[in-house]
């Protein structure tokens, strides 16, 4: 099939399809006209890239679990390194942003947002007074 019936089964656009070929995830044979060729299960990688991505693999974690997907001797312990070092990851995150947003609302509550000119919210992000 060619790249945009590919595009539609897996729900990737062409021009992400071209990058991850252009970078080695993904690697389509040719027709005899020259256009790409993509069979049935490169559209089924292109689906697992697409899943892959949207739960935030970097694409060199999308290629190590690539794969472990094309391998089907793999073990699973291997494949739950992966997750459990992205969940790790996630969570750390979720904690930072935690923490960010809870700075930022105790900043927001401490200004009055009237006429004065002082401003708790402006002292706390230029590090200044009991905002710091």
């Amino acid at each position: 099939m060619n790249i945009g019936i590919a595009s539609q089964k897996s729900g990737l656009p062409p021009k992400t399809i071209r990058y991850y070929e252009d970078i080695g995830l993904l690697a389509a044979d040719r027709a005899g006209n020259g256009y790409r060729d993509y069979s049935v299960a490169d559209v089924h990688r292109m689906r697992f890239l697409k899943r892959c991505r949207s739960l935030g693999f970097s694409v060199e974690e999308c290629r190590q679990l690539l794969s472990l997907y094309n391998d089907k001797n793999r073990e699973s312990a291997e494949v739950k390194a992966v997750a459990e070092a992205k969940l790790e990851e996630i969570e750390r995150k979720l904690a930072e942003l935690s923490g960010l947003r809870d700075t930022l609302r105790h900043l927001v509550s401490c200004c009055h947002g009237d006429h004065r000119p002082d401003c708790p919210i402006i002292d706390g992000l230029a590090g200044e007074g009991k905002f710091q």
